[in-house]
């Protein structure tokens, strides 16, 4: 079942990947949250070997090589998504992977400083595979930070400025969006606990260092809200987060 979602999924992205070009990417750790310029989760990058699990048009790797980054590398389901990262890091000495998260795709073991994941981690079928395996990237030391939407958040609904939650938060399973995007684009993203995150985490291996419900970013302040009933709104951010941002380190 996981083979035919993956499959489905990525002739999807490959159909909508325009519509990502450079969105949820560092500094931005997704829609209304708090940045990396607020939350300094990476502690200095410059000259750090780092890996980007999803990395989408390739604007977080274009980010980490202005903070000095030594090595860059990618990977991304979407082979549009890889064609664009590469017109994106056009110039630079980026090692990107055609490949889903949660199978080993050739990336070496023990070698990066940093692994990080913008809005692309909650796509796994696996989430236990795809830790581990970003464990065993990882050297001693090495830290792995995530952004996804809150878990919560796909319970979420609003209806004439009325927020409520719809569905049980307790039964974790898929939510199947018929059109990706307004496009032919079936995808099937799947649902997970806040706890099945941080367990995950901790079977893999990792210490959690910080757990995150994002703040609105400051960036935002003289910002005037409206009312609406979007799945991302700042009238629906400034009640409650948009965003989790998880850092935890290999020991």
């Amino acid at each position: 079942m996981s083979a035919d979602i993956l499959k489905q999924n990525k002739n999807s992205w490959d159909k909508v990947a325009h519509h990502f070009n450079g969105k949820d990417a560092l500094p931005s750790y997704g829609p209304f949250a708090q940045t990396e310029d607020e939350l300094r989760l990476f502690d200095g990058i410059e000259n750090k070997k780092v890996l980007d699990i999803g990395c989408g048009s390739g604007h977080s790797l274009k980010y980490m090589t202005n903070q000095g980054a030594s090595e860059l590398w990618g990977i991304d389901l979407s082979e549009t998504q890889i064609k664009t990262a590469k017109e994106t890091l056009e110039g630079l000495d980026a090692h990107l992977f055609c490949s889903p998260m949660e199978e080993a795709c050739g990336l070496p073991k023990h070698y990066f400083d940093m692994v990080y994941s913008i809005y692309a981690i909650g796509w796994t079928t696996n989430l236990s595979a795809a830790f581990e395996l970003i464990h065993s990237y990882l050297k001693p030391g090495g830290s792995f930070i995530f952004s996804w939407d809150h878990p919560l958040y796909a319970h979420l609904k609003s209806g004439n400025g009325q927020i409520y939650l719809e569905g049980a938060y307790q039964n974790e399973g898929v939510i199947k969006y018929p059109n990706f995007k307004g496009e032919e684009a079936p995808v099937v993203i799947p649902t997970r606990k806040m706890a099945t995150y941080i367990n995950e985490l901790i079977k893999a291996g990792f210490t959690i260092e910080f757990v995150i419900e994002s703040d609105v970013s400051s960036n935002y302040d003289e910002v005037k809200e409206e009312i609406s009933d979007q799945y991302y709104s700042l009238y629906k951010a400034r009640r409650f987060p948009t965003t989790m941002i998880i850092k935890s380190i290999k020991r």
